[in-house]
């Protein structure tokens, strides 16, 4: 590692003692929640003040808040995707995963290049065109080269009206030089999740393998953004620890990459601990979170970090997914499998957890569309260069909207026209309609004309 670049370091006894001295005070919150609306982010002791909240009044005040920040940064838009496993196969012993060494439960797969290639089908004939690409923490004989070849056959398969435009990585940590050529793969973003920022019980669920050195997996983002990678995404398994500690010590995670590399974490992922085959720990998480405290976290992250997209995963039901849309949440899979394969067969004994959400992508766009959402499939920003700092200095003044909303429209259309049922595409229409008649004339210009062409045959058509 570059010597510029110090290791991530998590004070936990200053977290603890912030969180032993947590107290809901009536008039901090709504200072708080005064500074949050004016989306310029909180500190780790603002958001503390938050966690505080236990009454319903200031709890719906923390929503209420929490919804028009998200409404005057993200809009109506929400970014659709999907995770495509191409491996199951690991030399880690994780006990909250199925997919752990030590898991005789588990059928084991890890796909060829043809079966990339039909579960990469599968999903452009579902409308996809960004996924995530997730593969176990080992790799057939071929090594690392297994991923750079699977992420090619992703990009190389193309149909009449669709391809995947990019891909996401959520793979093992690497060392720098490693990152540099998955760089050069032409990923999006680079995810990889601490699981618990406690080290206590980050080693009591680590059992083995690479994975169970805490400060080589928290280095992980420092080592992609030194070899390039801009966007980057990092979450936590929420049930393991105290959700409060976690967010604590994931602000300090983004606090410090802000530090060394001018721009955090592109995305945060909440994902709650579900039921996996024989992972024991996932039936019985050491501290499960429930749904208010879930609530909670969304918004809290949405005022903390305004400009940082919140993935919501299937782990979640549907219901839910639906509530915390109007928090914080940015981001949303749909249609997912978990397990190699998934796409074409389903096998929930190489999945690696269960869904909480089984509902077809159609569904979820007729569902999110009745919301008055636009389901976006854009991939504009990553392909004209839009990401990292450069991002970000377009985001914080507002200035992104301007490429946003009408990429999202676009996009939306594209998948009305070539994707949607009947009745999907009768409830998108007519919120296309409603939505144009809302925007200010220019951005209305600007969006029929992409609009115009897509329905006139052209597709990929983006500003």
């Amino acid at each position: 590692m570059a010597e510029t670049t110090p290791n991530i370091i998590i004070d936990e006894s200053k977290i603890m003692s912030t969180l032993e001295a947590i107290s809901e005070d009536a008039v901090r919150v709504r200072e708080v929640l005064a500074k949050a609306s004016e989306m310029k982010g909180l500190d780790a002791v603002e958001a503390t003040a938050l966690m505080s909240i236990e009454s319903p009044e200031l709890l719906e005040e923390l929503f209420q808040t929490a919804r028009r920040v998200k409404d005057e940064i993200y809009g109506k838009r929400l970014v659709l995707f999907a995770p495509l496993y191409v491996s199951n196969l690991c030399a880690n012993d994780c006990t909250y995963c199925a997919f752990r060494k030590g898991n005789p439960a588990v059928h084991r797969r890890a796909l060829n290049q043809e079966e990339v290639a039909q579960e990469t089908q599968l999903l452009i004939d579902q409308g996809h065109k960004r996924v995530l690409l997730v593969a176990g923490e080992a790799y057939p004989k071929a090594g690392l080269k297994y991923i750079f070849d699977c992420i090619e056959t992703v990009y190389d398969v193309k149909s009449e009206w669709g391809e995947i435009r990019r891909v996401n990585v959520n793979i093992a940590p690497l060392e720098v030089d490693e990152f540099r050529a998955l760089k050069a793969c032409k990923i999006g973003t680079y995810q990889v999740f601490q699981e618990t920022y406690h080290k206590e019980t980050y080693s009591n669920v680590h059992l083995s393998g690479k994975k169970r050195d805490f400060d080589w997996r928290i280095n992980a983002i420092n080592r992609a953004m030194e070899a390039g990678i801009d966007d980057v995404g990092i979450g936590v398994l929420f049930g393991l620890y105290d959700w409060r500690f976690e967010t604590l010590a994931l602000l300090q995670h983004i606090t410090q990459l802000e530090q060394h590399f001018g721009v955090g974490c592109h995305t945060i992922s909440v994902p709650r601990i579900e039921p996996a085959v024989g992972a024991e720990i996932s039936e019985h998480p050491p501290m499960p979170m429930n749904d208010v405290d879930f609530r909670k976290l969304v918004a809290i992250l949405r005022l903390t970090v305004p400009y940082t997209g919140l993935i919501m995963s299937t782990r979640e039901d549907p219901e839910m997914r639906r509530e915390t849309l109007s928090l914080g949440v940015s981001q949303i899979s749909a249609g997912s499998r978990t397990n190699p394969g998934g796409y074409g067969e389903e096998d929930y004994e190489m999945s690696q957890f269960s869904l909480g959400d089984h509902r077809s992508v159609d569904e979820v766009v007729r569902d999110i569309t009745s919301m008055g959402y636009i389901p976006s499939f854009c991939t504009g920003c990553y392909r004209m260069g839009r990401t990292g700092q450069d991002f970000m200095e377009l985001a914080k003044p507002g200035l992104i909207k301007h490429y946003c909303e009408v990429n999202a429209m676009s996009t939306f259309v594209e998948f009305l026209e070539h994707y949607a049922s009947p009745e999907t595409k009768t409830a998108g229409d007519t919120l296309v309609n409603e939505i144009l008649t809302e925007m200010t004339p220019e951005r209305r210009s600007r969006t029929e004309s992409l609009v115009t062409k897509v329905r006139d045959g052209e597709h990929d058509v983006y500003v």
